[in-house]
């Protein structure tokens, strides 16, 4: 079976962005080694990514080429309105029983980028795998919390911690089921 990961960055006070939407907030963070806190080396084990369609929107305003075009992708909605891209599948209903399907398939693990509304939705029905969570070395005023709205008490197992040089920690855990 197929795994949700989780792998995502926040602020130390638990914010995975501004207000606004935006991470602009993580370009401040000094990183001269130019080092990519192992994204490369994650990003080949994942062939399906799902985020919410906030952030689906998020990424658009970025001003590039969309980032995850070799990837399957879905976004999670409400609006029925939508119609699919060249990169992107609209998913408007039956959200969990579509996580469900999706981990039975072939493949390799599913990359779930945010945000805090979604990531609250598939944990509270145990349908993350793993959380891979990059500690950054900042505290924002206001913003998205990791999981929004109430998620559900959840015992993890941390697996690995790995600090880097731009002062962000590494913390990846398995999701007690």
């Amino acid at each position: 079976m197929r795994k949700v990961k989780l792998y995502i960055a926040t602020s130390l006070n638990g914010k995975i962005a501004k207000s606004d939407g935006s991470v602009d907030w993580l370009e401040s963070i000094p990183n001269p080694e130019k080092t990519d806190h192992g994204y490369y080396e994650f990003y080949k084990t994942i062939d399906t990514v799902i985020q919410g369609n906030n952030t689906y929107k998020q990424i658009l305003n970025w001003g590039i080429d969309f980032p995850y075009a070799d990837k399957k992708n879905y976004v999670f909605t409400k609006n029925t309105e939508l119609q699919n891209t060249e990169h992107v599948q609209f998913i408007s209903e039956n959200h969990i029983e579509f996580v469900k399907n999706l981990k039975n398939q072939k493949g390799k693990d599913i990359w779930l980028v945010g945000g805090g509304l979604i990531n609250t939705s598939l944990l509270n029905k145990n349908l993350i795998d793993e959380i891979q969570v990059f500690m950054m070395p900042i505290i924002l005023s206001d913003g998205i919390d990791l999981f929004s709205a109430v998620p559900k008490e959840t015992n993890l197992e941390l697996v690995e911690t790995k600090r880097y040089s731009t002062g962000a920690v590494e913390l990846k855990y398995h999701v007690n089921q």
